[in-house]
């Protein structure tokens, strides 16, 4: 079966998926797909567990515009096999937090390169790749993978921006990868305290 049959039949199998109470609810939120059928994590996972790794399809599925498609494709696709310039087109078309959030998740968390993908996202100008970047990070400090010097100072003060800043995702985003960051150990937790309590930031 060619990889736009198998979309197509993935596509079909969505609206078995279908719950129309979720699709409203994230409607109502804000998060406005153009289209949407309201599958929950629980049931894409299942998913894509039945579909395995591969490739081409997660590239096929990530075209689609629709939120269920590209949830899948970021569970899909094969962490060891997608190349950087494709990470940065996906992170350019990355419509709603919800789809930066698991594609942190899925994906960009397992890239042989997620830590360098990650602090040049928490350096950008934009919102979204920040966000993402953020939930990179937390995912790689709970791992255990402790940054350089470099890094840690890097970090610390991008994030300590980002909670300064007017957008309460984001905030959120920076804050809870702060945490994480602290859990590494005394010595981190110690640079957060001092560096949130310089800013009159509350923290632990």
């Amino acid at each position: 079966m060619d990889v736009q049959q198998r979309v197509k039949e993935i596509k079909q199998s969505f609206r078995l998926m279908m719950d129309g109470a979720v699709a409203q609810s994230m409607r109502q939120k804000g998060l406005d797909y153009h289209l949407n059928w309201g599958a929950t994590l629980l049931r894409l996972r299942e998913k894509a567990d039945e579909i395995g790794k591969n490739y081409d399809l997660a590239i096929a599925l990530w075209k689609e515009n629709v939120r269920e498609c590209k949830i899948l494709a970021t569970m899909v696709m094969p962490p060891d096999e997608i190349l950087p310039e494709v990470v940065d087109i996906w992170m350019e078309q990355t419509p709603t937090v919800e789809i930066a959030e698991q594609a942190a998740f899925n994906l960009y968390q397992h890239l042989p390169f997620a830590a360098d993908k990650a602090y040049q996202w928490i350096a950008s100008a934009d919102e979204m790749p920040q966000i993402c970047g953020y939930h990179v990070l937390s995912r790689l400090f709970m791992q255990g993978r402790e940054p350089n010097e470099r890094g840690i100072n890097e970090f610390v003060d991008q994030a300590l921006s980002a909670i300064q800043g007017g957008s309460l995702t984001l905030r959120k985003a920076a804050m809870q990868s702060l945490m994480h960051f602290s859990e590494l150990g005394l010595m981190y937790e110690r640079i957060v305290q001092s560096a949130t309590r310089r800013l009159g930031i509350a923290f632990g």
